[in-house]
């Protein structure tokens, strides 16, 4: 083929598993015939070393009581910071802004010396970005460079495609990616600035994006449209039966703790703050028998046992894949996305589950509340949750548990009624996290509904050119600071019980030590898999041993004659 593509995703992206969007773009255009390069530039040390230092300030600047998950709500901060960064041009309203920035988050107020600390992080890393950069156009020489954008990616693609733009003004830059079904969701006013404010970015695919991006590089889309969705094709969907294998052979797999892949895509439940349904359409999933072999396929190929699943949801699918691995002998180990549901209150089936190779559930639970779970859209209780945590504890399989602190009309006894409940199942979660609300104009399951509702921009109109983005909030209780005030309880509540929520290698270690200690049968740890990946012999079998668990019974002693 005439074209050279070169698919990269750029930092900031926390590298546990290799990126799936542009690793099944390869597959998918290689079968076609395609040169394609895949690149992760979020394992280079040089990009994360200014990552950390950045953190280390704001540990340094923020008050403890203050800082909550920090790696989580910085990340909104650093993200935004990125973005003015590029776009600054006056450096007083520059420092004004990244104030209000730390401000909105941690409800601290930075000096000016801190912040012109963390704008020199800054320059560092978007020097050592362009010095990857140009080194990559090089040394790859593409036509086509395709950029995959999530939220916290997106100021490090749009200093790639200008700058790429700039060194060869004939190369064809393509975006995709999550970004699209959020924030710049395409009916929002966000979207229609961005391509105003993004001439350097030749062509956007929104949504699913193998085909379209197949048939753009054949010629079979109008070159006059600029922007490229489903409906482009007639709303045609990936056949996943006929979807390839993700191809990681670009990337040095030993930089990422977990290999992934996925069994389905969308999700066939409307809860009412995601985008999931928004970004795939109708829900698809594999075949069971096909996902086993190909989890099968990466393990012998890349030595490697242990896999993120990238579903938004294993439940249609749990079943039938734990089956399909036990049936074929294999002992390969995943981790994925589940839903409360009567299946997961059931002990057989969890213990099934865990015979046939599921490490761990991460589960949306997002609220104690019984009125904010209906008002989500959850369809599920308290009750539910309690039973499904320690039926999946109790098979040892790893709980990793989020929830949304701040939905609209959370009140002090709803957050109150979380924290009681984080309570009472804290030797059963393995993980807890917990996110902030966060509102879109468009692009939600309900954004319609708080059409209605009063908001307001978060940030300034005079700062709009810097961000880019604008964000909005629903002004309605409980308040922003309200909201933040409570996620830092949540984490200090987290903490005083002893339930981590990891995140350098050792803290994992430590977590994964403790889960040993308070389960049976728990789930091999991360470092077995580490161990065992670095010595290039799948040997971790435990998943065809495990047995349910007797608890002995108390039998009272009768006194006396036996009486009938």
């Amino acid at each position: 083929m005439s074209e050279k593509i070169v698919l990269a995703l750029l930092p900031y992206w926390s590298p546990l598993i290799p990126p799936m969007g542009i690793t099944c773009l390869k597959s998918y255009l290689v079968r076609s015939a395609y040169p394609v390069k895949t690149v992760d530039a979020n394992v280079e040390p040089r990009f994360q070393e200014v990552i950390d230092r950045y953190y280390d300030y704001l540990r340094e600047y923020i008050p403890p009581g203050k800082q909550g998950n920090i790696y989580n709500i910085g990340n909104d901060v650093l993200r935004h910071h990125m973005m003015a960064h590029l776009h600054y041009q006056d450096e007083n309203q520059y420092i004004q802004l990244v104030k209000q920035l730390v401000w909105e988050t941690f409800f601290t107020t930075l000096t000016h010396d801190q912040v012109i600390l963390l704008n020199q992080q800054l320059d560092t890393f978007f020097t050592r970005l362009r010095e990857y950069i140009l080194d990559l156009l090089e040394k790859e020489t593409p036509t086509v460079l395709g950029l995959s954008a999530y939220t916290v990616t997106l100021p490090a693609s749009l200093f790639a495609f200008r700058l790429a733009k700039e060194t060869n003004p004939g190369i064809k830059t393509v975006m995709g990616g999550g970004i699209f079904s959020g924030e710049l969701d395409t009916a929002s006013p966000n979207f229609r600035y961005f391509l105003e404010q993004t001439p350097y970015i030749d062509k956007i695919i929104v949504g699913e994006g193998e085909q379209l991006l197949l048939k753009f590089l054949k010629g079979e889309l109008p070159d006059s449209k600029r922007v490229y969705t489903l409906e482009d094709i007639g709303g045609q969907t990936m056949d996943l039966s006929q979807a390839p294998v993700p191809d990681f052979s670009d990337l040095d797999i030993r930089y990422y703790p977990m290999l992934s892949t996925y069994s389905s895509r969308s999700c066939p439940f409307n809860c009412s703050f995601c985008s999931e349904k928004v970004m795939w359409g109708r829900f698809r999933k594999k075949k069971a028998h096909y996902i086993a072999e190909e989890l099968a396929q990466l393990s012998r190929e890349y030595k490697t046992q242990l896999f993120l699943l990238s579903d938004s949801l294993l439940n249609p699918v749990v079943k039938d894949l734990a089956n399909a691995l036990i049936d074929a002998g294999h002992s390969i180990y995943w981790d994925g996305y589940l839903r409360v549901d009567p299946s997961a209150c059931n002990r057989d089936n969890t213990f099934q589950w865990r015979r046939g190779g599921f490490y761990r559930a991460r589960l949306g639970l997002e609220s104690g509340s019984p009125r904010i779970l209906e008002r989500m859209g959850k369809k599920i209780s308290p009750e539910q949750i309690k039973e499904a945590v320690s039926s999946l504890a109790y098979a040892g399989i790893k709980t990793t548990t989020y929830w949304v602190i701040g939905y609209p009309g959370e009140t002090e006894e709803d957050f109150q009624l979380t924290l009681d409940l984080v309570e009472e199942m804290k030797d059963d979660i393995y993980e807890a996290d917990c996110n902030p609300f966060i509102y879109f104009l468009t692009g939600q399951v309900e954004s319609l509904q708080w059409a209605g509702e009063n908001k307001r921009r978060l940030y300034a109109p005079e700062f709009r050119q810097m961000l880019m983005l604008e964000t909005w909030v629903l002004d309605t209780p409980p308040s922003r600071e309200q909201t933040y005030k409570r996620l830092n309880r949540f984490v200090d509540h987290c903490k005083k019980l002893g339930i981590p929520n990891p995140y350098a290698l050792r803290e994992i270690y430590d977590a994964d030590e403790r889960w040993k200690k308070l389960h049976t049968n728990a789930v091999p740890s991360l470092m077995d898999f580490l161990q065992a990946k670095n010595s290039g012999i799948i040997s971790i079998a435990e998943n065809k041993q495990v047995k349910p668990i007797v608890y002995g019974q108390n039998i009272p002693q009768i006194q006396g004659d036996w009486r009938f």
